[in-house]
């Protein structure tokens, strides 16, 4: 990923009002790109991943800002191809570094749980590093306190392949952590940081979930008992990462729905899915996306299918991903996704209490519980 900032796209004028004042909104996993930003443009998986190209611009900060989003956990890092893990991670974070201080208006570094009250109280937008991949530690545990020195607060073990340190949920044998994954969770427990199961295969996250002498989380996914994909995690998963502490993101994502159409009844179905196994107190939003939504889905849909066909080449694409289906929920997407998602959960019975927990407070109580 290529972080570029532009000012180029013009920024659009805020919406009259916020999805509701006062309300805490964390997106456990999302990003601040412009999708349609001329340097995003040139690559698709700018906008399935965040691996490429991303360009963050005035629109993409004023989007965030308008749609009332506080805080969201973006991807940084190596999470797959050629470049080298270790080197490649330390210069996004250090590009990163330099975006934000560029924004101090706009853009606050989350280190600590305060930090999410504080991005909103002061109108910004708060930044978590996090990784979806962890294969940047090499075999030098030293480089966990590394990170977390840097600012990285979100370890996500594996992507959708296996890595030295287990398995993912694409990976076939299903055989959990290895043995220097084991070490790697008790270092990133050591350091305060969130071990992240989302992309784990099923036995990788029951056993993390297990050994770690921290709760865990699983930012960003879905419900297998609603839709058998192995992107999304089955109950038994759901429920032992609640049962300890933890919390789960609920994503906008194809998996979703077994066509790969997924739709905003469907991020309802799962979030109510995920309250029924975890608890009301354990479940939020990890959108896996960012909040200024696709201009031009022609023009689109064009690239998305040499890049599906690349992801799998590469064999990083997960079960449910197809040149047809898009990497975000039509219906749920743009600066107005969560006062949508608010008024879908009310029309569902839900009371302002839980719904302002799963938008934003079970985050923040999780990361005091491992950030502090």
């Amino acid at each position: 990923m290529t972080v570029r900032t532009t000012q180029t796209q013009p920024a659009p004028a805020a919406p009259a009002r916020r999805p509701r004042d006062g309300m805490l909104i964390v997106n456990a996993l999302g990003g601040l790109e412009n999708p349609n930003a001329a340097e995003a443009a040139e690559s698709a998986g700018g906008l399935l991943q965040g691996i490429d190209q991303m360009a963050i611009d005035d629109r993409a900060v004023a989007d965030a800002r308008a749609s009332g989003v506080h805080a969201v956990n973006i991807t940084l890092g190596y999470v797959m191809g050629d470049l080298e893990p270790y080197a490649h991670t330390l210069h996004e974070i250090g590009v990163w570094d330099e975006l934000i201080r560029s924004r101090p208006h706009d853009l606050l570094h989350v280190r600590t749980a305060a930090d999410l009250y504080r991005a909103r109280d002061e109108d910004r937008v708060g930044v978590i590093y996090g990784f979806q991949n962890g294969v940047a530690v090499g075999d030098d545990l030293g480089r966990i306190a590394e990170f977390q020195r840097r600012g990285v607060r979100v370890f996500q073990l594996t992507y959708n392949q296996a890595n030295h340190l287990g398995d993912g949920s694409m990976a076939p044998e299903n055989r959990g952590l290895t043995p220097f994954g084991r070490e790697v969770v008790e270092a990133v427990n050591e350091s305060r940081m969130m071990v992240d199961l989302s992309h784990s295969g099923e036995n990788t996250c029951l056993e993390a979930a297990r050994i770690s002498s921290v709760p865990v989380s699983i930012n960003h996914t879905g419900c297998r008992a609603v839709t058998d994909l192995p992107r999304n995690k089955t109950d038994e998963e759901l429920r032992l990462v609640a049962s300890r502490g933890g919390f789960v993101g609920v994503y906008f994502m194809p998996f979703l729905n077994v066509t790969g159409h997924a739709t905003a009844d469907d991020v309802v179905a799962h979030l109510v899915h995920a309250v029924n196994v975890c608890g009301e107190d354990a479940v939020g939003i990890g959108t896996d996306g960012p909040v200024t939504a696709v201009d031009d889905l022609d023009a689109y849909r064009e690239k998305l299918a040499q890049h599906v066909a690349e992801r799998q080449a590469a064999g990083v694409g997960a079960a449910g991903e197809r040149a047809d289906t898009y990497p975000f929920v039509v219906d749920l997407r743009g600066v107005d996704q969560f006062r949508k998602l608010i008024g879908l959960l009310e029309r569902e019975g839900w009371g302002s209490e839980r719904i302002e927990k799963v938008l934003g407070r079970n985050f923040a109580h999780y990361a005091e519980r491992v950030w502090g």
